[in-house]
């Protein structure tokens, strides 16, 4: 069968970017004609995939050209006429926008599926709740991150389709951390809705003396802002701006990291997560989300530094809980392999064809 994900921009770095490409070159390893469609360009492609077994497109130039009225309706007939050479199959629309675009765009022997990345949480705080009201009922399966975020959505946006999903892991490492490092890790981009400021404030809070330090993973906007917060809570000696660094070198990172700080603000279902926790490095995180709840962290509430750096100080203080909580990660992060996620988007297929 055919299977086309479609997404705003399917080539920067990010999280729904990822779990695309991963679910794309999984499923085209079973068999199926995968296709992955970009609507507007990247400004800054990241690759994802060595070798994609799956198609690639790009419909649109960058966001402001194709907010234009004239290029809008250019790119919605190239993507209707793509749409129209694909065979029979599903549809997975990644977000509230691409759903309300596509909407009057598929072909109807393209079953739809809408996808939600974030949690209901957030969405009932933003325009995201309001459009998938509007949009998801009328589709075939509207996709979910966790139990918990499927149930709300069921519940409180009246959704009679909602389905659970958990994202994937890209690979299995036969390795996992020593957990000796003295090194606390951040990962994701340097933007505001991550807070690395607070991870910063709850390291410096938590006491641990040299050689202890703090490593961000990441660029973004928010670089120097970051930096000077470092300076301003006296560890920026301790605080290593590391940049991007390849999707093939991260799980060396994990190796060499003892925890993993998620202070976001709201999240879906964080890949670093899953990562690190692949890698038996035990994490620390906000309790944003059903599907961080669902990955299995030491949990503190929202925004909450001083509570943070509490938990961040036992941690460096003790290698065995650091052991023991990782052990346990590694363990929870099982059900995240690919295949197996995998297994559950094929019986979502076979779901939707009773």
């Amino acid at each position: 069968m055919s299977v086309v994900f479609t997404c705003l921009d399917a080539d920067t770095l990010g999280g729904v970017q990822q779990v695309t490409h991963t679910l794309a070159q999984g499923l085209a390893g079973r068999g199926h004609e995968v296709h992955v469609i970009g609507l507007h360009l990247s400004a800054a492609p990241f690759q994802y995939v060595d070798r994609p077994r799956y198609h690639r497109h790009v419909i649109g130039g960058p966001p402001v050209e194709a907010e234009r009225r004239r290029a809008r309706r250019r790119a919605d007939e190239r993507v209707k006429e793509l749409l129209g050479e694909i065979g029979p199959g599903y549809a997975v629309m990644t977000s509230p926008s691409v759903v309300a675009r596509l909407s009057g765009l598929l072909p109807a022997r393209l079953r739809p599926i809408g996808q939600y990345h974030g949690s209901y949480d957030h969405a009932r705080g933003c325009w995201h709740l309001g459009s998938i009201r509007r949009h998801y009922p009328a589709l075939d399966q509207a996709v979910f991150l966790s139990e918990d975020d499927a149930w709300s959505f069921s519940e409180h946006a009246l959704l009679p389709n909602a389905w659970s999903l958990p994202n994937p892991l890209a690979a299995w490492p036969e390795h996992t951390a020593a957990l000796e490092a003295p090194r606390v890790l951040g990962v994701g981009r340097l933007e505001g809705v991550k807070r690395f400021d607070r991870l910063i404030s709850a390291f410096a809070r938590a006491g641990a003396p040299p050689p202890w330090e703090l490593h961000l993973i990441g660029d973004g906007d928010e670089l120097e802002r970051l930096r000077e917060h470092a300076a301003g809570e006296g560890v920026a000696d301790r605080v290593v701006f590391r940049g991007l660094v390849p999707a093939a070198r991260m799980s060396r990172e994990y190796l060499d990291a003892s925890i993993l700080g998620l202070t976001s603000e709201h999240e879906g279902l964080p890949i670093v997560l899953l990562e690190s926790g692949a890698h038996g490095v035990p994490a620390v995180a906000f309790d944003v989300s059903g599907g961080v709840r669902s990955a299995g962290p030491v949990l503190v509430p929202p925004g909450d530094v001083a509570a943070f750096a509490t938990v961040l100080a036992r941690l460096m203080d003790s290698a065995e809980e650091r052991r023991r909580l990782g052990a346990a990660a590694r363990a929870r992060a099982e059900a995240f392999r690919l295949d197996l996620v995998l297994d559950r988007w094929e019986e979502l297929f076979a779901h939707i064809e009773r």
